[in-house]
């Protein structure tokens, strides 16, 4: 089972599937999903030994959030959602759960085969990144 620290790295999309439907499913517009389909982001994990870092890093967009295990925060979604946010290590993954307006996605980031698999638990969306 992995640990935190061997999520922490830089991660190159690969591959994805079901992002359409999540994104409709959040409420994303038509247009923003279309170039969001294009791009192809990098996924960059640190940590500084108390907070761990995400940062999704594109040609059209960076985004990054900051956080301590297991404590609630407001995050600022890629597609502008203003989300309370707590991310929890369970079971060898990082889970991310959202909440904003009386909805909730939960995200997870773990390690198979040498890979990050980030997937969401609508429509079966799925990430994966090979480490770089």
């Amino acid at each position: 089972m992995a640990t935190v620290q061997q999520l922490v790295g830089r991660w190159r999309l690969v591959e994805t599937k079901g992002f359409d439907e999540y994104m409709k499913e959040v409420e994303m517009g038509m247009t923003l999903r279309k170039v969001d389909a294009m791009a192809k982001p990098d996924c960059i994990i640190t940590s500084d030994g108390k907070n761990l870092s995400i940062k999704t890093e594109s040609t059209l967009k960076t985004t990054q959030f900051s956080f301590k295990l297991g404590e609630k925060f407001e995050e600022t979604t890629a597609d502008g959602r203003k989300t309370q946010t707590v991310c929890n290590f369970t079971d060898g993954a990082l889970v991310q759960h959202q909440e904003w307006d009386g909805k909730e996605s939960t995200i997870t980031r773990k390690l198979e085969d040498g890979k990050l698999v980030v997937g969401g638990m609508h429509h079966e969306q799925c990430y994966l990144y090979s480490g770089l």
